[in-house]
């Protein structure tokens, strides 16, 4: 009996013994199945992770078209600036130093319509704000059309040599001189009327009379003997054409008389350049068939 029972206790620590370590196999298999789908994942989730960090989503308002690259440290900054919405107003500044400008969009006959609303000191100015200004304003088209709208369309067919730019330029010199022609009347001013004209014998000054003057000193004299009459005339010019070449340019305008009830005088100036300086070299008034008190006037005159 205690054989039987030693031998029965062996078999059964033998038993169990084997069944622990079946159980450790067992258990080994398991663990190393559930280590390999495990490795696999994480090697996909890394990869997911990488692609993750290389691409965001951005959900800014910027051109980023949605998604931003982060292949670096200074990548990684930017993705951050903008996943927080700091680097928006970077981006909008980025894009309008970078953009084309409304400016720049627009057709050159649209430029150019635009800018001839604009008078020629508000052209300058403009030139001087910056470069793309600065060609939009000295766009030849631009001053043609100011030329046409201030002055003239009777030289359209023109083609200023030196463009119309400064053409528009020397014609508002012009005009500015005849002006002041008409200022030294109204101020019955010798001396200037002595600097405007030409110091020069073949200078010309035909009055309104029919009197006819030649020479510097004949001219000056006869504006002499009209500035000293007694009544003052309200003068209004209306009319002014110019045209100007190298170094000459005339001038033809209708002037009328307040004080006189009789239609227009046609009056025609011509001008030479002389150093710098636009001189008058011919007045020229037309007489007018009027009454003959006016007449008398006229004479006096």
């Amino acid at each position: 009996m205690e054989i039987t029972a030693f031998n029965f206790t062996l078999s059964e620590s033998f038993l169990i013994a084997s069944s622990l370590t079946l159980l450790s196999l067992s258990i080994a298999l398991l663990t190393l199945r559930s280590k390999s789908p495990k490795s696999n994942l994480t090697v996909r989730s890394s990869t997911s992770a990488a692609s993750t960090s290389k691409t965001r989503t951005c959900r800014c308002c910027c051109s980023c078209i949605g998604e931003i690259g982060s292949d670096n440290s200074k990548d990684s900054v930017t993705v951050e600036k903008y996943v927080n919405g700091v680097g928006a107003a970077e981006a909008m500044v980025v894009d309008k130093q970078t953009g084309a400008s409304m400016m720049e969009q627009l057709v050159p006959e649209i430029t150019t319509h635009a800018l001839s609303y604009l008078d020629y000191p508000s052209l300058c100015r403009l030139s001087m704000t910056n470069s793309l200004m600065r060609k939009a304003a000295n766009d030849d088209n631009a001053w043609k059309a100011l030329y046409h709208k201030d002055f003239t369309l009777e030289q359209g067919s023109v083609t200023p040599v030196i463009g119309w730019k400064a053409y528009y330029a020397v014609t508002r010199a012009i005009v500015n001189v005849n002006t002041e022609f008409f200022n030294i009347i109204r101020e019955r001013s010798v001396q200037a009327m002595s600097q405007l004209w030409l110091n020069s014998d073949y200078v010309k000054c035909t009055h309104a009379s029919g009197e006819n003057f030649s020479g510097y000193n004949a001219v000056i004299q006869s504006w002499q003997f009209a500035f000293n009459w007694e009544q003052v005339l309200d003068l209004q010019v209306r009319d002014v054409r110019a045209r100007v070449l190298t170094d000459m340019a005339w001038v033809t305008m209708k002037m009328y008389v307040v004080e006189m009830d009789t239609g227009p005088f046609n009056v025609t100036n011509v001008f030479e350049l002389h150093d710098g300086r636009w001189y008058m070299v011919h007045h020229h008034s037309s007489v007018m068939i009027i009454d003959a008190e006016v007449d008398q006037q006229i004479v006096h005159a």
